[in-house]
């Protein structure tokens, strides 16, 4: 879904590309998407986040300078038209040219903002890293390696920046997505270290971080916040210079707020930080009421999703048609309960609802019904018809049942279902190739819903005539 945005943080984000011959088109597109993915969120301008690309290639290229794209829907734009280049795997090469570009105002790099490097391979390069890499970081720059090769473990993890467990990704391709906020939150880490800035936010609260300016001895901050609509409501709290963070909550979800840190201090003048937090939407529970485990006298039922802004649930329950309901009470902390004590095929009515700290409640309900007493096959059996051929029969189930269905799931070839009517107890099954071994099922079927399966393993023995049959589950 759509990121929340992020400002005020204020950096240059290099991105070093392998365009070389030794990449497919396929791993270039996934990795010019996951770098897409990764700055999506981010807010982009000279007092922002600014991007640039570095092709690893033969010769290292600059795709755009650092000033080019000042939001998103350009930058998104100049990444997707990225062409690969092919040629030889000179990263070295490429690390030269990006200690460059780093400190160079043509390319559109500021001076004094935390600069990053995130470098994405595929494990492989034709020349030296480590004496350009040495050098890129003594110069202050963070990097962060996503390997998704069989790269060199000691190698890479000597080149990013220390510590390896932070700032080395080794993921396949296709897997890129599962580092995206991981390697997002260390680059923003890096990139907000300096000053005020958010992090955990809910749809009531967030903490204020920023970096150690005054002691206890030495002064105090004043923090001021209000919504950026209407600051005449704004609120101010006091803490000792000890303090780094600080947690702000009641708050109004889906609101922006400005923020402003100011250290008081005694022994010389720092000047105000602000920074602009907007808070989530409010989450909602339950979301989904899911049944399961049904049996004649009792279901399981569950729900998402738990949230910290709920006290409790409450489960209601009752047959259809009726208005005779029974109540259960749960702990907020826990999703899921049993219902017990119930007529068999029958169709409940199920709605939970959730009790919040506030005092508001939402209700969601769900179907479920109970299965038939004793609604389950017994005894399935096989019986040799020939070449490639069986006869499965099973004894009828007990209630009102409405037929039978038999699926056979072929180790080769297609699998098959079969209906027959209630009277019916047995069937045959053809094309079953000697030397495999096939899973037969066989359900019941009610007027509410199906009964309980009974399935086989059936293996059709090679060169002779013959089976073997085995239970399962």
């Amino acid at each position: 879904g759509p990121q929340p945005s992020i400002s005020n943080s204020e950096g240059d984000l290099l991105f070093l590309l392998d365009s070389s011959g030794s990449v497919s088109y396929y791993e270039f597109s996934r990795v010019k998407a996951f770098m897409w993915d990764l700055v999506q969120p981010f807010t982009f301008g000279p007092k922002d986040v600014q991007t640039s690309i570095i092709h690893i290639s033969t010769t290292p290229t600059m795709e755009f300078p650092f000033d080019r794209y000042l939001s998103s829907g350009t930058l998104q734009q100049a990444i997707r038209d990225t062409q690969q280049l092919m040629g030889d795997t000179n990263t070295g090469k490429a690390l030269s040219y990006a200690k460059e570009l780093f400190f160079s105002d043509e390319a559109g790099a500021r001076p004094d903002v935390p600069k990053v490097l995130v470098w994405v391979t595929d494990g492989f390069s034709t020349d030296d890293i480590s004496e350009p890499m040495q050098l890129l970081k003594d110069m202050g720059v963070t990097v962060f390696i996503v390997s998704t090769g069989r790269g060199n473990y000691l190698e890479l993890s000597a080149a990013a920046s220390q510590p390896p467990e932070k700032h080395l990704h080794f993921v396949d391709v296709d897997d890129l997505p599962i580092i995206t906020k991981e390697l997002r939150d260390a680059i923003l880490d890096v990139i907000q270290a300096n000053q005020l800035h958010a992090v955990d936010i809910t749809s009531s609260s967030f903490r204020l971080m920023w970096p150690k300016l005054l002691s206890q001895e030495t002064g105090y901050y004043t923090l001021e916040y209000a919504p950026t609509d209407d600051l005449a409501r704004k609120r101010t709290n006091q803490v000792s210079g000890a303090h780094t963070s600080l947690v702000l909550s009641n708050l109004a979800p889906e609101t922006t707020y400005e923020v402003a840190l100011i250290p008081e201090s005694n022994v010389h003048y720092f000047p105000p930080q602000t920074t602009r937090v907007t808070t989530l939407a409010e989450e909602i529970s339950p979301v989904q009421v899911l049944i399961s485990e049904s049996g004649p006298h009792g279901f399981h039922v569950s729900w998402a999703p738990t949230l910290d802004s709920v006290i409790g649930y409450q489960i209601l329950y009752g047959p259809l048609p009726g208005n005779s309901v029974k109540l259960l009470e749960v702990d907020g902390k826990h999703n899921s309960t049993v219902v017990e004590n119930l007529a068999p095929n029958t169709t409940y009515l199920v709605t939970v609802t959730a009790i919040y700290k506030s005092g508001k409640e939402k209700s969601l309900s769900a179907k479920a019904c109970t299965q038939e007493e004793g609604s389950k096959v017994r005894h399935l059996r096989f019986e040799d018809m020939g070449p490639n051929t069986l006869k499965a029969s099973w004894d009828s189930a007990d209630g009102k049942v409405l037929g039978y269905r038999v699926r056979c799931r072929r180790q080769t070839g297609p699998s098959s279902v079969i209906s027959v009517s209630p009277q019916i107890h047995s069937v045959l099954l053809t094309d079953l190739a000697s030397g495999t071994t096939n899973k037969v099922c066989v359900k019941p079927m009610y007027k509410n819903q199906p009964g309980k399966g009974l399935c086989r393993m059936v293996h059709m023995q090679p060169g002779a005539l013959g089976c073997k049959a085995e239970s399962w589950g």
